[in-house]
């Protein structure tokens, strides 16, 4: 029988107020990097942005929005139409099927509304849990966790959130993370990860978190 790899324990409620402090103070205000307008618009770039760069779905998006900023307009627009506008990401056929499909469900379900509930975003196509999270934490307040592999790793790194996969990340964000922090938690984590810390070479000489952080492989 293979034993599960024991994980380490996530760190203490001070040193936890003290990195996000920190974080908090560096930047208060953090938003993700997609561009949006709307709940609807926010649903279609973070589904769109499956194995794809922010940077990449917004140089798409930014004509998609333009003429189609509703489920309404997009299913006027057409899956042709939307497959010229997102060709430039990666897996664009499939994506754009999605788009298409979860807009008609919007439309015919919702009254052309997004559903603030979890279990009804994640019934749309291409709409897993973690761009769930995205659009119930940027379009309605709630401190949901959208974990990434940027936040896997800083999770894990820092033992903010230890966990064994993304699931166990979330849930120890959620356990872990004083709640004055846990609307923001998962944006400054995704920056750190995206800009700070790296996969490859983590720029611990820049970090402002480094003197509190476990992470013993840092690079200068």
């Amino acid at each position: 029988m293979v034993q599960s790899r024991r994980l380490p324990p996530a760190l203490p409620f001070a040193d936890q107020v003290a990195i996000f402090s920190r974080l908090e103070k560096a930047n208060p205000h953090p938003e993700t990097e997609l561009e949006f307008t709307n709940p609807y618009t926010l649903v279609v770039a973070v589904a769109l942005s499956a194995q794809a760069t922010d940077v990449g779905v917004n140089k798409a998006t930014k004509g998609l929005f333009a003429v189609a900023d509703t489920p309404e307009k997009m299913l006027e627009l057409g899956l042709e139409g939307v497959t010229a506008y997102i060709k430039t990401i990666g897996l664009f056929r499939q994506k754009a099927k999605n788009v298409i499909a979860l807009s008609r469900i919007l439309v015919e379900e919702y009254g052309g509304e997004v559903p603030d509930s979890r279990a009804a975003l994640t019934a749309l196509p291409g709409v897993g849990r973690k761009t769930a999270n995205v659009v119930l934490n940027c379009a309605f307040g709630h401190p949901a966790q959208a974990v990434d592999t940027h936040i896997f790793r800083v999770g894990n790194r820092t033992r903010l959130a230890p966990g064994r996969d993304v699931n166990e990340v979330e849930r120890a964000i959620e356990d872990n993370v004083p709640v004055r922090f846990q609307q923001h938690a998962h944006h400054w984590l995704i920056l750190h990860g995206r800009y700070i810390c790296q996969a490859r070479r983590p720029r611990c000489a820049v970090c402002i978190i480094a003197d509190l952080c476990p992470y013993e492989e840092k690079t200068i």
